[in-house]
């Protein structure tokens, strides 16, 4: 082993887990020693030991192993203690029961935490608490976090967040990017991966081309500022059964949108079985085992067992950025949410708003034992907040004086330390706690209306941490931070904020507006207005892209900004590369490519809108228009620049 783990550490592409070698070693020893040995390297916290089967050795570690099978779960391990599921093969003829074992066998081997053993005494456990009515925070007492409120006075504009952002400018260099990209659109009535659907229609740029615009740009930014034209900030992405060949298509199709060859890395993330009784007996229907999402926490599993924090820490990283798959506004302060880790020195930095008391967000809480000698800084769910509230002096989730709960909210942007989640990562195998939601079927709670499943939250990481790692926040205004599309065009007429592509769209618009009109002096912009396509309203004035080629932090823009700009709310405006702004005046549609300073232009022309699409032509334009109702209208478009 120790031979393996020296030579391994020299090798590139990065090897195989040392699960996997344990895998090997384990062919050559008797059955008992084997699970002896397995049990071993379950303790050392291996985050996934193989059950040898050639599938289940492919899945974990993306190198094929021989096909010799050694210790397969058999029909017989499975319908005794401590599975107790027998139910699974009654009925079932032998070629059925083949098929069976086969798919529970490779269940078992892609389970971290475990195997099928740990996840179903896990699932009795949970399931048995959830009767009880068990609170995961009883008997602890809530307190407001330490972080920084980086909104208001000490927002955007302010010395506070400047001198921020101007720490963290000096660490992109060391950053990395993780994705949490499992989802489809079809809930939206989008046929594809939602990575795929359209930010914004003044440029057309997608989501996914959106992220890696912005990890270009801090690239760019890190290459001059080191010296370094090869170096290359890492973009893990973690995929699901159902968008990860989705993911790759789009990656070819496009080129990795500008990306090297071998920057990116999917993580493909596995189903696990769902649980028809609170006994945790597995579902099964024609057969075949039902299996359901786990949830997003699983992504620290999976970057350990692919290695990557600790390959990233010895390539002189520092800092990984976790994200989800329809909100690119946290790229706008990730400088100033840097510059909070770095001066707090934060293993978990979450990027949070400033939250309405009883709004149906989670809260950032730090929560301490009777005894004060314990304390655990992570997110609580807005349903189990206000009880824990309510046994304090305030009496409930309330107002302070800010006219905000003193509790930040949570919008699942996390920055890590890169030292602080490799060390939790190799204590645990990334295995965050779990939960489980059942739908009871009767008042005893003694049957489920439908098979449930255990799932984790990657934000519940701090439960992994000890008492001498931080975790803080970093708290911004919404228009700063946060965006998503989540609801179909139904549900989001229902909805404030909607939550949908027009929303999300004005929110990117809106954003770029503010962030322009910080950056100078004499920055003038017509007030926005709403505006309705298929029962949605949103208020979209100018709309105004910053590529991220053109500031990758607000100060990085001032250098920009340099005299007077005025806008009317009915024009657009995209500014890629360096553009330097002198002196512009804006009634239509400019495009500028940098490097060009722009000096006493005036610009009024016919422009371009967002314009409804007709009902007959709705059924045939692209998806991401469709889910839209509106679409750029042709018009006109003055264009600047060298390359244009």
């Amino acid at each position: 082993f120790c031979t393996l783990k020296l030579c391994t550490n020299q090798l590139s592409p990065p090897p195989p887990p040392l699960s996997f070698f344990l895998g090997l070693a384990l062919r050559k020893v008797p059955r008992q020693a084997a699970k002896t040995l397995q049990d071993i390297a379950a303790n050392l916290g291996f985050a996934r030991i193989l059950r040898l089967r050639r599938t289940a050795a492919w899945a974990v570690c993306g190198v094929r192993p021989s096909s010799r099978k050694i210790m397969p779960l058999t029909k017989e391990d499975l319908s005794a203690a401590p599975f107790s599921q027998a139910h699974l093969f009654e009925g079932l003829s032998s070629d059925q029961v083949t098929a069976l074992l086969d798919q529970l066998n490779t269940i078992d081997g892609k389970l971290p935490g475990g195997g099928l053993k740990g996840y179903i005494e896990r699932g009795r456990a949970l399931l048995q608490g959830a009767k009880e009515g068990q609170n995961p925070f009883e008997g602890l007492n809530p307190e407001v976090p330490k972080g920084e409120k980086l909104f208001g006075e000490t927002g955007p504009g302010s010395e506070t967040f400047a001198s921020f952002e101007r720490i963290g400018m000096g660490e992109i260099s060391k950053c990395c990017f993780c994705l949490v990209a499992g989802g489809l659109g079809e809930r939206l009535g989008y046929p594809g991966i939602k990575i795929g659907i359209r930010a914004e229609v003044t440029t057309g740029a997608t989501f996914m081309a959106t992220y890696c615009k912005f990890i270009l740009a801090f690239q760019d930014y890190a290459r001059q500022t080191t010296g370094d034209s090869n170096l290359e900030l890492p973009f893990a992405i973690m995929t699901s059964g159902d968008t990860h060949e989705k993911t790759l298509e789009l990656l070819k199709a496009n080129n990795n949108f500008g990306m090297a060859e071998g920057q990116v890395t999917l993580l493909k993330q596995e189903l696990v079985p769902a649980l028809k009784d609170i006994d945790a007996r597995i579902s099964i229907k024609d057969g075949v085992v039902e299996t359901k999402p786990h949830g997003h926490g699983d992504v620290h599993a999976l970057l350990h067992q692919r290695g990557l924090p600790a390959k990233w820490i010895k390539e002189g990283r520092k800092w990984m950025l976790l994200f989800q798959d329809t909100n690119p506004l946290p790229f706008r302060c990730l400088c100033a949410v840097l510059g909070v880790s770095e001066k707090n020195n934060f293993v978990m930095n979450s990027v949070a708003v400033p939250r309405n008391p009883k709004e149906a967000i989670g809260a950032i809480c730090t929560l301490k034992d009777a005894s004060g000698s314990s304390n655990l800084t992570v997110n609580v769910e807005y349903n189990q907040l206000e009880p824990l509230l309510k046994a304090t002096p305030v009496g409930g989730d309330v107002a302070d004086d800010s006219g905000y709960s003193p509790y930040p909210g949570n919008i699942n942007v996390l920055l890590f330390g890169l030292e602080g989640l490799n060390s939790c990562l190799e204590k645990t195998g990334g295995i965050v706690p779990e939960f489980v939601n059942p739908k009871w079927a009767d008042e005893e709670k003694s049957k489920l209306k439908s098979a449930t499943r255990l799932e984790c939250m990657m934000q519940d990481f701090p439960r992994l941490c000890d008492s001498t790692q931080k975790v803080g926040f970093s708290q911004l205004d919404r228009w700063m931070s946060f965006t998503c599309v989540k609801n179909n065009l139904a549900d989001a007429a229902k909805k404030t904020p909607p939550d949908c592509s027009l929303s999300a769209e004005a929110d990117i618009y809106a954003s770029n507006a503010k962030l322009l009109a910080l950056a100078g002096p004499e920055v003038q912009i017509g007030e926005p207005k709403d505006i309705s396509f298929l029962g949605i309203t949103a208020k979209i004035g100018a709309r105004i892209v910053l590529e991220p080629s053109f500031g990758i932090s607000l100060e990085q823009m001032k250098e920009r900004v340099k005299g007077p700009v005025k806008i009317s709310s009915t024009s657009s405006l995209i500014l890629d590369g360096v553009v330097t702004l002198e002196s512009l005046d804006l009634d239509g549609a400019l495009s500028i490519q940098g490097p060009v300073t722009v000096k006493d232009k005036v610009v009024k022309n016919e422009g371009t809108i967002l314009e409804a699409i007709p009902d007959e032509e709705l059924s045939s334009v692209e998806p991401s228009l469709q889910i839209r109702g509106y679409r750029l209208s042709k018009g006109t478009v003055e264009t600047l620049g060298s390359k244009l």
